[in-house]
């Protein structure tokens, strides 16, 4: 099959969330404005994920996996996501489905025009201590970036592909997508998604990993942005 998109979906620990994974990302694969399947990768979970990650695969052909021998983290998932992508443009999101598989149709109709689109979550259904500090952490990354981007901690995005598997992934560089592209020259765009609350499981996320990791990945980042390399090929022969 010709598919446009791939949809990462890391997983870790979401064995309560996986059904509804399965339903909702088979209904929007019906109504997707580009040919898409999707790529479960499995970050070391311990429940039984991994069992229903393999049915749900076995019995839809456009569902796939990998699966981490060990838990690795957010970043190196979707890394690894990036690198088994073999379509024009990929995207993710997360297994909680706090944002819309739908809304990834809001996302291409840029895609024509940008290199990286977005989600910005409207109307968030989460905690006063999650949502304040992801304003703090999103103030202190655009001081940092200035990517101009308002949330890019929204689980909702597409990359194409070729951009994406250029990017130098470390922990926590999952928040500077954005600007790592514009390192790459490309256009980004962000546009507000849906979001709601977590029906299951239990988020992963504490104050540390919500607001002092990303300040110490900001100093991470400007590190790579001194020592980027970017080029283009004129010719070749």
């Amino acid at each position: 099959m010709n598919f446009e998109l791939t949809i990462i979906v890391p997983v870790y620990n979401e064995e309560d969330n996986l059904d509804r994974v399965h339903q909702e990302m088979k209904q929007f694969l019906s109504i997707s404005k580009k040919k898409a399947k999707i790529l479960f990768v499995n970050d070391g979970s311990k429940d039984n994920s991994q069992s229903l990650i393999e049915k749900i695969c076995k019995d839809n052909e456009e569902f796939t996996f990998i699966s981490f021998g060990k838990n690795a983290g957010l970043s190196a998932a979707i890394k690894a996501g990036f690198d088994y992508t073999d379509t024009p443009w990929v995207g993710y999101i997360d297994a909680d489905l706090q944002t819309a598989p739908e809304d990834f149709n809001i996302l291409m109709e840029f895609a024509g025009e940008f290199d990286l689109v977005t989600g910005v979550r409207s109307n968030r259904k989460d905690s006063f201590t999650k949502n304040m500090s992801s304003l703090i952490a999103n103030g202190i990354r655009r001081a940092f970036t200035d990517d101009g981007m308002d949330d890019t901690g929204c689980p909702l995005k597409i990359i194409r592909t070729d951009m994406a598997k250029k990017i130098p992934m470390f922990n926590g560089l999952h928040r500077f997508l954005p600007a790592m592209i514009l390192l790459q020259n490309g256009k980004i765009k962000q546009t507000p998604v849906r979001h709601f609350p977590r029906i299951a499981g239990v988020s992963n996320f504490n104050l540390w990993n919500r607001l002092l990791g990303p300040l110490q990945d900001c100093f991470a980042y400007l590190w790579m942005k001194k020592k980027y390399i970017n080029y283009s090929v004129a010719k070749k022969g």
